[in-house]
């Protein structure tokens, strides 16, 4: 990889860049297939056929079935994207963040209330406070 990238040291953090993007690519692809009704229809029917119609790849897919936001994020999802198939599972936007971070929807409503999650260990490992 030509560029540096400093944000790449920020814990737990995956920025989607353009080399994100094109790792992506194909799952965002599918993902955005989901907001026409027919689409999300055949998906509900059986989900590893329609995601075998796609060349993501096997990780993109299960990370994808288990609903890993993560996983998806790590293999190059943008959350954007991927709120797609929370809308095509019934969840908020709020409900999929939650699953990210171990809370439950009431945990992390709770918490984005009150400010939001501390600084504290989510900045640069080498920066001090």
């Amino acid at each position: 990889m030509a560029l540096d990238k400093p944000y790449k040291d920020v814990p737990g953090t995956t920025i989607f860049d353009a080399e994100q993007s094109r790792l992506g690519y194909h799952l965002n692809q599918f993902c955005m297939s989901l907001m026409k009704a027919e689409n999300r229809t055949r998906f509900k029917a059986d989900e590893r056929a329609y995601l075998d119609e796609w060349p993501m790849t096997e990780e993109q897919k299960q990370a994808v079935l288990a609903r890993d936001l993560n996983r998806c994020i790590a293999a190059g999802g943008n959350i954007y994207f991927l709120a797609k198939i929370g809308a095509t599972d019934g969840k908020s936007f709020q409900y999929m963040a939650a699953s990210m971070t171990g809370m439950t929807q009431d945990e992390y409503a709770k918490m984005m209330l009150a400010g939001g999650r501390s600084a504290d260990g989510n900045r640069y490992i080498g920066e001090k406070k």
